[in-house]
């Protein structure tokens, strides 16, 4: 007993500490004078908290027994399917009976899910600790910015050249990381990362600096622009359909295309882990040295999980500029890559539904619970740690193949 308390209480002092300097803290002015005070109903709160839930988790566990898994119930292929195809024609329908605000959220939300899907290829499948997958985001959405500013191009036509450009650079980026693992790859990553945005900041005659580059279109309907008047007198697309322009229609339309983009990277994925490479990046997951004694190669293992990886995350940025209608380099910061990383954790890393989940959840929940935005960072740690201690194959974890032989 006694132990139990003194373990609580080195805790929540720990507790104090940590949630003193971050949320404890309130800068106040009085006249020219500036000085902090501290917020005690925060500090003593949270130590508090913590110290209960320590006192109460041995009683917990006397009273449980081993902790158990939550279990999801097993659906047939072919229940499955239907759920999937229900769920398909249920988005479809959805964006045409809600409010504009939500169907930009979902835009968001699929966004995400695009980009989680590609660093799920990287970190799931293969293995490899990406932190600098904004990188490749970054290149991408500036890609069709600088397509577009420097020789008018449109959408359509930089779109492959994004996701082109994208999977160049995580080509590039293989070779650095061949002989890494674990954390020195990760900080190799997280440099990458900050290698390309402080370019972007830097290459002011070509990239715009900070300020980026903005007037970037929407993308067209089989070349009918979605505006209310063009500056060539070409016809629109609501005068080819003849009704008025209302921009509900663009957020839709951009909503459609974004969940198009999503069903052609999830079927894309979904055939590549049931190709040989897909199984090479498994057998490089779980064992370097077992899946090179197989005769597999590491080095073109590792270069084709970057390479596709960062193909998907290009096709994400240059939606997400034609979205945006603006790119600068504040929208690529490391709290994105640890953004895009914690969706693919959270969800289970291999398991693409668990990705869609958990993109769903980190982008939805905070824009409903807007009254505690100045907690978010607070949250979304405390959801992760409560993650890793309670369920740490993620919420929707990928079932793996397995036999057991009788004894």
């Amino acid at each position: 007993m006694m132990q139990n308390v003194k373990n609580s209480l080195i805790a929540a002092v720990l507790a104090g500490v940590i949630i003193a300097p971050v949320y404890g803290l309130q800068i106040l002015r009085k006249g020219q004078e500036t000085y902090l005070q501290p917020d005690w109903k925060m500090i003593i709160g949270g130590m508090l908290a913590v110290f209960l839930i320590q006192m109460l988790r041995p009683l917990l566990k006397r009273k449980s027994g081993a902790p158990t898994r939550l279990k999801l119930p097993a659906f047939s292929d072919k229940t499955r399917h239907k759920a999937i195809i229900v769920l398909i024609l249920f988005a479809l329908v959805w964006p045409f009976f809600t409010g504009r605000a939500q169907v930009d959220i979902a835009t968001l939300v699929l966004i995400y899910v695009m980009l989680g899907l590609g660093l799920n290829i990287v970190v799931g499948f293969a293995g490899l600790l990406d932190l600098g997958f904004v990188g490749f985001y970054a290149t991408g959405a500036y890609t069709y910015a600088l397509l577009y500013h420097w020789a008018g191009w449109g959408f359509w036509q930089a779109l492959p050249f994004a996701g082109l450009m994208s999977a160049f650079f995580g080509f590039i980026l293989g070779f650095p990381v061949l002989r890494l693992r674990g954390d020195y790859l990760a900080i190799v990553t997280l440099g990458f990362g900050e290698i390309i945005r402080l370019l972007l900041i830097n290459l002011y005659s070509f990239t715009g600096g900070p300020d980026g580059i903005s007037g970037i279109p929407k993308p067209s309907f089989f070349g009918y622009q979605m505006v209310r008047r063009t500056t060539d007198g070409s016809p629109t697309f609501h005068e080819l359909m003849g009704w008025s322009f209302n921009s509900q229609d663009v957020v839709i339309y951009l909503y459609l295309m974004a969940f198009v983009l999503v069903l052609f990277t999830l079927y894309f994925t979904s055939r590549l882990i049931r190709m040989p490479i897909g199984r090479a990046w498994e057998a490089l997951r779980e064992d370097e040295i077992a899946c090179r004694s197989l005769g597999l190669n590491p080095r073109n293992i590792k270069l084709s999980a970057f390479t596709m990886g960062a193909m998907f995350a290009g096709f994400g940025g240059a939606f997400f500029a034609a979205r945006q209608g603006l790119v600068n380099p504040e929208s690529f910061t490391f709290i994105e890559s640890a953004l895009i990383l914690a969706i693919v954790v959270l969800g289970g890393m291999g398991s693409q539904l668990g990705v869609i989940l958990a993109a769903v959840l980190l982008t939805v929940v905070p824009e409903i619970a807007r009254e505690f935005a100045q907690y978010r960072m607070l949250i979304f740690g405390l959801v992760m740690v409560v993650m890793m201690v309670w369920r740490p194959q993620g919420l929707l974890p990928v079932k793996r193949p397995q036999v057991e032989l009788e004894s």
